[in-house]
Parts: structure tokens; C-alpha cells; sequence
């Protein structure tokens, strides 16, 4: 933006000068440099620059711009690094049988298969050790080295629920871990594959065991609405479909949100079985 206005005269400073700030400054010296000429470059064939900046990949699109296959699809290759093949065919099978359901029972109506891709990923791409391993050793070493310069090492404040301390009132205390954890990261992400086996170390962890269940339940109550589900019923099935979103954060305060929507969860069923009885009892009469 510097270069930019710059180069369009409304700033009075001159390049060199803020060549020199930028060396002065001290702080990724060559990248700022960088930013400052494609500025200058924009502001001058803004055209050609846009060209030669083409994305990579896709921009990104919000769920009301690509269609509910393309969702699928895009969230079941995450479901692939993020696991396997299998565990990814696991997500798109259950979308796809409450997309039919929903076009069947309810053509003029929408929103329910939505609802489901997103809360079911957000339940099935849990962030467990394997997981935050993966991310930080794929994203987060490169992006460190691009957004600074001159750092001598990395550290981590984190909590194992293995093996950390708890305060007064039962929460994990995180603690500070050197550079090494990286090097223990990069072994941690390899080994995805023993998540939810046997031979998981973290199988049997409250939080691990949590997150399972989490999953299992949204998935019975899929089926549940999708056994029940009709015109009439319809917001109340997206709610219970989109109950996980309110499911957040980390340890206690996870745990907290998971008791609240329990307890919503059993109203939610009461109106959609509520629907249900209603339609009965109107075709007797």
C-alpha cells in the first residue's frame, strides 16, 4: 500500500528513503523491500500485475457459492490427509443419503444437507495430537521462516493431557517446551493411522474418548432425522443438525458446551417427534 501511494504521489517521500527505514527498522528487510516494488508496479499497470499474481489454488468461496457436491468433495480430501480413504468415504456416504432425503421429502425447501457437511466435518476433523502435529509441521515452520527473520528457535507453550499438571481447579497448565517438540512433531504426524486403534497412546484419554463419542451421537442423530425428517419438522432438524457449532473451544470450557447442548439436544428431538405425533393424530381425525 506504501509503494502504491507512493508511486501515485500522494505520500512526499522518496524510495530510497523508505528503502533506508526498512533497513534501518531491521525486520525482513528483503521482503518489505519486495512489497514496496510490487506496490510501485501496481500502482503503475495494476492489470499486468493481477497476471502474474494468479492464485495457486482456488480463492476461497463461502458455502452459498459452490454447490453441495463440490463441498463433498472438497471436505472428504481433507477427511484424506486428515485420516484416510475410508474415513473420508464414511462423511461423503452419510451426505449423501441426507442429500436424497432432503430433495425427496422437502423439494421446495433447503438447507438440511448444508448443515450436515458442515457440522459432521467439524466433528470428524477434530484437532487431537496427530492432528496439531500434522498442521504445525506443514504450515507452521514455513510461514514462521516467511514472516520473520532472525529468530534463533522455536518454542512451545502447550498442555499433553498425558502428562501435564492440573490447577485447583482441575484444568491443564500448559508448559513451555524447547525446540525439540518440533522434531517430536514431525514423528507424531506420521503416525495418524493409529488414531482411534489399539494402539493409539492417546486412546483412552478423556478428551480422545469425548471426541468419538461426539461423533457417534451426531451420527444417530442423522439418522434420526433422517428417518423423521418432513416439511413440517424442517427447522427443528437443521437445528439439531447444526447443534455441534455451538460445541467450542478446549478442555473444561469444551466440556461445559457439551453439558449445555445435551440439554438441547433432548428438546430438539421432542419437537421433531412433537411434529411427528401432531401429523399422526391429524390423519386420524
Amino acid at each position: 500500500m506504501l509503494g502504491y501511494a507512493i508511486q501515485k504521489g500522494h505520500i512526499p517521500l522518496s524510495t530510497s528513503s523508505v528503502e533506508e527505514a526498512i533497513e534501518i527498522n531491521g525486520v525482513a528487510i528483503e521482503f518489505n523491500k519486495q512489497a514496496l516494488l510490487w506496490g510501485r508496479r501496481a500502482a503503475h499497470d495494476l492489470a499486468a500485475v493481477e497476471k502474474l499474481i494468479q492464485p495457486k489454488e482456488e480463492p476461497f468461496r463461502s458455502y452459498d457459492e459452490v454447490s453441495i457436491e463440490d463441498l463433498i468433495e472438497k471436505r472428504s480430501k481433507f477427511l484424506t490427509n486428515y485420516q484416510d480413504k475410508a474415513y473420508a468415504e464414511r462423511y461423503a456416504a452419510l451426505l449423501k443419503r441426507v442429500q436424497e432425503v432432503e430433495r425427496k421429502r422437502t423439494p421446495t425447501a433447503d438447507g438440511l444437507v448444508l448443515a450436515v457437511a458442515k457440522n459432521a466435518f467439524k466433528l470428524m476433523a477434530y484437532k487431537d495430537e496427530y492432528e496439531v502435529a500434522r498442521l504445525h509441521t506443514e504450515y507452521l515452520e514455513d510461514q514462521v521462516k516467511n514472516s520473520f527473520v532472525g529468530y534463533k528457535q522455536l518454542r512451545f507453550n502447550l498442555a499433553p493431557p498425558l502428562f501435564s499438571k492440573k490447577d485447583k481447579n482441575g484444568h491443564l497448565i500448559k508448559r513451555e517446551f524447547g525446540p525439540w517438540m518440533f522434531t517430536l512433531m514431525r514423528l507424531l504426524a506420521k503416525g495418524k493411522y493409529l488414531r482411534g486403534t489399539w494402539l493409539d497412546p492417546f486412546h483412552f484419554t478423556k478428551e480422545r474418548m469425548t471426541e468419538r463419542k461426539l461423533i457417534n451421537n451426531y451420527e444417530r442423530d442423522v439418522e434420526y432425522i433422517i428417518e423423521n425428517y418432513n416439511e413440517k419438522n424442517h427447522d427443528a432438524c437443521i437445528n439439531l443438525a447444526l447443534l455441534p457449532l455451538q460445541i467450542k473451544g478446549f478442555g473444561h470450557v469444551k466440556e461445559e458446551a457439551i453439558t449445555k447442548t445435551d440439554k438441547i439436544r433432548l428438546n430438539l428431538k421432542a419437537m421433531i417427534s412433537g411434529d411427528i405425533l401432531n401429523q399422526k393424530l391429524s390423519a386420524a381425525e
